[in-house]
């Protein structure tokens, strides 16, 4: 399995961007947490949310595209996208819903792409829907550090209306992708390759 992440490109920009945007995570937690600073949490956050959209934009366009970056890409941002949760649930108690069903969604891919790389000896890739999951995520979360940046308190129906649209998105996509691991088991060996 590892000789996956051996082969080909390993030192690439888009491989970079996903390590730096793993190094952010502690900081994001710091200036949530640590100094309750919303504003330096927004910056934080939207720089990892443009580094994400620009390495596989680069990795298409440059030919970076390599094993270790598809499974490091969607790693980071999960833990990206956990730990904001978690931040986030202790102002709002309903995210601890979203974050059980996101510890869920990642515990199952795991397992699932663990097992695809050993039936099919290749490495799974980001689809559309995690990617629309992944920016659903983003915007609400954003969406609900605002209110604390402008100090204002948002409705109770429009905090619930953010959170059930994200779970809904990550329970989709999750649903979405064991259809897609299911599939590429079920390929003949030879397609596979």
């Amino acid at each position: 399995m590892f000789k996956l992440f051996r082969s080909g490109k390993v030192w690439t920009i888009p491989n970079f961007m996903s390590m730096f945007r793993l190094l952010l995570v502690p900081f994001i937690i710091w200036a949530y947490v640590g100094l309750n600073n919303p504003t330096l949490t927004i910056i934080l956050l939207a720089v990892s949310a443009l580094t994400d959209v620009f390495d596989g934009v680069i990795a298409r366009k440059f030919n970076m595209v390599s094993d270790l970056g598809k499974a490091l890409d969607p790693f980071a941002d999960k833990v990206t996208q956990v730990t904001v949760v978690l931040c986030l649930a202790f102002s709002y108690p309903m995210l601890w819903f979203l974050l059980g069903l996101c510890v869920f969604r990642e515990t199952c891919m795991g397992i699932l792409g663990y097992i695809t790389i050993r039936k099919t000896n290749r490495v799974p890739y980001a689809h559309w829907y995690g990617k629309v999951s992944t920016v659903v995520l983003y915007v609400s979360a954003l969406a609900l550090l605002l209110p604390k940046l402008l100090h204002y308190e948002m409705p109770a129906w429009l905090t619930t209306a953010i959170i059930v649209v994200c779970m809904i998105c990550v329970f989709v996509a999750l649903i979405l992708y064991v259809r897609y691991f299911v599939g590429e088991w079920r390929k003949p060996q030879t397609e596979q390759k």
